[in-house]
């Protein structure tokens, strides 16, 4: 379970009320950036499991999440710890970047 997906019926169990620090993909299918950014996601998944949880938001499908997180472009990276907001990075972000806001959990590599 490297990468879950997060709606907005299981964002309070998954998000809110986890542990783990949380990073979360807004995306969509017809996202060509989002296609780009979904492998380097999924790596940093695997190999930051039991670390950090990694999930992804349909924004088509889940709209009323995208808004309130005042999602306006795609692909958008969040980072939520303790269910409060810590860092937001819009566009396709490199290995090194979505490392660099994982930081401001505390968590590294």
């Amino acid at each position: 379970m490297a990468v879950i997906t997060v709606t907005n019926d299981n964002f309070e169990q998954e998000v809110l009320a986890a542990k783990l620090p949380v990073i979360l993909d807004f995306w969509a299918d017809w996202c060509g950036p989002c296609k780009m950014q979904a492998p380097v996601f999924d790596a940093l998944a695997e190999e930051l499991e039991g670390k950090v949880i990694f999930g992804k938001v349909n924004v088509d499908e889940e709209a009323a999440l995208a808004l309130k997180y005042q999602v306006m472009n795609i692909p958008t990276l969040i980072v939520m710890q303790y269910g409060i907001f810590q860092t937001k990075a819009i566009g396709v972000q490199t290995r090194e970047a979505i490392l660099e806001m994982l930081k401001s959990c505390g968590e590294e590599e």
